[in-house]
């Protein structure tokens, strides 16, 4: 455990630099074993003070008191570790050693190490290498000391000496392996000892790089080592007899591997970007380059130095940046950067390990590319001191004249992009300028058109800018501002309508050929003299006409305010005005006629129907009110009143007035009977002189239920038709039964026709109904291998167009197109079907495409052996030696055979 603690304690140590001077250094421990020297650098204020109040040793963690000792006299240990000077030290140039004890409180147990002092700046004895080849390193187990109950004090036995850190240089060339240390017990005199070590190296991952010689304790390295690949190794040496009992307790080892030189630098990246504006001043920051070495960063293999190989361009000089040695910041180191005359450069940056050292350092190149960024240190100028352009009067959008400029800044970018202003010569707003996003050239273009007769030409004033402002300390050129001479070309401008629309006023109800107003175009064209004729475009009640010369225009009918072409009292006509200029150009003019109403409409009554109960109630009434096409004052209020004739009106009916729209038509008797009346009512409006009208309210009188409402009977009761209804139900009464009367007498006079037709054959000879289809019948037996297909009309002609001309089977079907037959009647007549027949003979008859073709058909042999007679066996005579009487054996149906061919010459 002591070990363990001591091991803490020391790494602290050995990070607060040790060979340092002591000015502000501490060590720190708990208990330390009495084979390891502490060597120290001393200040040499040391040697005139008496207390080093500086140099203290630092205990890690105390869990009891602890007393020190020291050997020597000049110098002392108090009892927090501090190490000082009891008197003045004379000399130090040499070092000095001294032993210091470490006693505990409560553990019988002391501790002893081994202090060496030197002056700041002495070289110290070195640690421990292998690379000495002619001394044996021999480390012996340590021992404990009791405290004894003689009366000489503690009693001690001398050690060999203190273990130190072993040192091995990393890719050494062996021979391997190689020795390092030999371990060894000073028992082994006594008894047989054998030796192993453990730890990452030996028995753990990375396994046997170290190895130990079990009977002489030498321990040896099997491998080169690689400091990057592990720094150190942490090792316990064991011993133990040949039965395995631990004769000593496991000290511990520290192998360190001290770094060579053989790791290059190595940049991040091969190549670095950076950006610097045009125009900096010296000392800007630009970028930083970064190397990382692999060997030991505390030592001058890992320390990278950095440094500007080359530069390109060198513009304007050669040595336009420089480089911070340790930190790899580029900065400038010049003025004169100019993006106009190098927009990057290109530096090859060294990284050199061993501080920089080119004799022994290792080095490696990256590249850094450094873009000059853009200011907008150039104003844009004008290619030329005026511009010329022409524009035809009254156009709107085109482009007169296309302005060039030139800017050496970076293009597309606000400090390149133009900015055009008119500054004079364009009070009226009637040009503007647009940028060229892609050539930033400015475009001149009319937003408001241009009038040849008031201005020929215009003389702009124009000037140019960027869209970022310039840099500090640029000034603007002479050459952004130009002038622009444009001129207005003359056309043909259309004739005008000094009001359009123009509104006139008149009463409605002018007569036709009245004159209403002269509506005359002006020609723009003062330079010219043209003339102007005029016609109508649109008129929709056709009410007006224009002279065509002057404009003039006159009624060709009464102007009606309530017709459905006034909207809003007003009624709207165009018409056109053409001058003789070439081309012809054409005004449009609109001429709207307000009309003023008179009272010409007479009030009409609502509502034309209404229901009313039998029997007077107060609720029994109808609310009755007028519209009159007329506006005010010419409609309402409206007066209403009962005509005097005829009396029973009057006598059955009362009106009273509501207001001066509304009015309320009542039974003047408690009961009138069921039924529709039509009461006439005058109706007079508010004109002058007031219009009177006699309207007619058609009213169904009927029976009302407890709420006023009519039943359904009495509904019904007070229903009627008028006139005209019954009138139209008469009409279609009788036309209806015209129609069944018609379609009888024809149905009868086609019966009698059917009848009085001659029939074919005799009704008790039609056997129509005898004659039964039955399944054909396959052929004798020994002519079932007759091939059927040659009997069989074929599907196609297919065969019959490919054959070459003037070969054609006799039997075969002519190509030519069909007769057409005719069709029979789905349900026929039997007076028709003689007709049909002979029809269709007549048909075939004149067929050339029916069989036989007139021609005799071939037909395959059949065979021979047929029980059947030959049909040429049968005699066809017209001797008429035949008899057939026998014929009027076979019944009524077989009459007319035996009457064809059975009366002998006489038939």
């Amino acid at each position: 455990l002591a070990l363990l603690f001591f091991s803490l304690c020391l790494s602290y140590f050995l990070s607060q630099s040790l060979s340092l001077s002591l000015t502000h250094f501490s060590v720190s421990f708990l208990s330390f074993p009495p084979f390891l020297s502490l060597y120290l650098s001393l200040s040499p204020s040391l040697l005139d003070k008496y207390t080093c109040s500086n140099l203290k040793f630092k205990a890690c963690h105390l869990n009891e008191r602890i007393s020190f000792e020291s050997s020597d006299p000049k110098f002392g240990v108090r009892p927090d570790g501090s190490l000082y000077a009891q008197r003045e030290v004379a000399n130090l140039s040499e070092p000095i050693q001294f032993m210091v004890t470490a006693r505990g409180s409560k553990d019988t147990h002391i501790w002893e190490t081994t202090v060496k002092l030197a002056l700041a700046g002495h070289t110290l004895p070195p640690p421990i290498n292998q690379a000495d080849a002619h001394a044996e390193i021999i480390i012996t187990f340590p021992r404990r000391h009791q405290r004894g109950s003689s009366t000489n004090g503690l009693r001690r036995q001398k050690r060999d000496w203190v273990i130190p850190p072993i040192n091995v240089p990393e890719n050494s060339r062996g021979p391997f392996p190689q020795m390092l240390v030999r371990i060894r017990s000073d028992q082994d005199k006594e008894i047989e000892i054998r030796y192993s070590i453990t730890g990452a190296g030996a028995d753990q991952p990375p396994s046997d790089v170290y190895i130990i010689d079990p009977v002489t304790g030498k321990m040896s390295v099997t491998k080169p080592l690689d400091r990057e690949d592990r720094a150190s190794y942490h090792l316990r040496a064991h011993a133990v007899d040949v039965n395995g009992n631990q004769m000593e307790p496991p000290i511990d080892l520290y192998i360190y591997v001290i770094d060579m030189n053989d790791n290059r630098p190595e940049f991040k990246n091969q190549v670095y970007n950076g950006s610097v504006p045009e125009g900096s001043k010296p000392g800007t920051s630009v970028m930083r380059v970064t190397a990382f070495d692999a060997d030991d960063s505390t030592m001058p293999n890992g320390l990278v130095h950095y440094r500007i190989l080359n530069q390109s361009p060198h513009i304007p000089i050669p040595n336009m940046f420089t480089i911070n040695g340790a930190t790899g910041e580029i900065s400038t180191i010049a003025a004169g950067l100019d993006r106009e005359k190098v927009s990057q450069y290109t530096l090859i940056v060294q990284a050199t390990d061993m501080e920089g050292s080119l004799s022994f350092g290792l080095s490696n190149t990256a590249t850094a590319l450094i873009t000059v960024t853009d200011v907008n240190d150039n104003p844009p100028e004008f290619d030329t001191k005026t511009f010329l352009g022409e524009v035809p009067e009254n156009a709107v959008g085109v482009v007169v004249a296309n302005l060039t400029v030139r800017d050496r800044d970076q293009p597309h970018t606000p400090n390149w992009n133009a900015v055009y202003r008119i500054v004079g010569g364009d009070s009226m707003g009637h040009f503007t300028i647009r940028t060229d996003e892609i050539t930033n050239d400015g475009r001149v273009t009319v937003v408001k058109p241009v009038d040849y007769e008031r201005n020929g030409a215009f003389m702009l004033t124009v000037v140019v800018s960027n869209q970022a402002h310039l840099a500090s300390g640029i000034p603007s050129s002479l050459s952004s501002t130009a002038g622009v001479t444009i001129s207005v070309l003359d056309v043909n401008e259309a004739p005008v309508f000094p009001s359009n629309p123009k509104m006139i006023r008149f009463e409605e109800g002018v007569p036709a050929d009245t004159t209403l107003t002269i509506f005359a175009a002006l020609d723009p064209d003062r330079f010219i003299q043209q003339t102007v004729r005029y016609s109508k475009l649109s008129d929709p009640g056709n009410w007006l006409r224009i002279n065509r010369t002057n404009g003039q225009i006159t009624t060709t009918a009464i102007l009606d305010r309530e017709s459905p072409y006034v909207k809003n009292n007003v009624y709207e006509a165009t018409f056109l005005a053409v001058d003789n200029g070439s081309p012809p150009a054409t005004g449009t003019g609109t001429l709207q006629i307000y009309l003023i109403d008179v009272n010409d409409n007479v009030p009409v009554l609502v509502p034309k129907e209404a229901q009313l109960c039998e029997r007077s109630r107060p609720s029994s009434r109808i609310n009755i009110t007028a519209s009159d096409a007329d506006s005010e004052p010419n409609a309402g209020p409206y007066v209403f009143e009962l005509p005097s004739f005829p009396p029973s009106v009057r006598r059955n009916w009362t009106i009273s007035r509501l207001n001066g729209e509304y009015a309320q038509l009542r039974l003047r008797i408690p009961y009138l009977e069921a039924g529709v009346y039509r009461v006439p009512i005058m109706v007079s409006d508010s004109g002058n002189p007031p219009l009177t009208n006699r309207s007619m309210i058609r009213v169904k009188v009927c029976p009302c239920d407890e709420h006023g409402d009519c039943t359904a009977v009495g509904a019904v009761a007070s229903a009627s038709l008028g006139t005209g209804a019954i009138i139209a139900i008469l009409i279609c009464i009788i036309i209806l039964l015209s129609m069944v009367l018609l379609f009888v007498v024809w149905m009868k006079r086609r019966e009698k026709e059917r009848q009085t037709k001659p029939l074919l054959i005799d009704p008790e000879d039609d056997v129509r109904d005898n004659i039964l289809k039955y399944d054909e019948e396959g052929g004798g037996e020994e002519d079932q291998d007759y091939d059927l297909s040659q009997l069989q009309q074929p599907e196609t002609l297919d065969h019959m167009m490919s054959k070459p001309a003037g070969v054609r089977r006799v039997d075969e079907r002519p190509i030519i197109p069909e007769s057409q037959y005719p069709v029979r009647p789905t349900l026929p007549h039997p007076g028709d079907i003689g007709d049909f027949i002979i029809d269709g003979l007549r048909a075939a008859d004149n067929d050339p495409t029916a069989p036989p073709y007139d021609s005799l058909l071939v037909f395959d042999y059949e065979g021979s052996g047929s029980t059947a007679g030959s049909v040429s066996s049968l005699d066809s005579s017209s001797s008429g030696e035949q008899d057939y009487d026998y014929l009027n054996d076979w019944g009524p149906r077989f009459k007319k055979l035996a009457d064809l061919y059975g009366g002998g010459e006489e038939d």
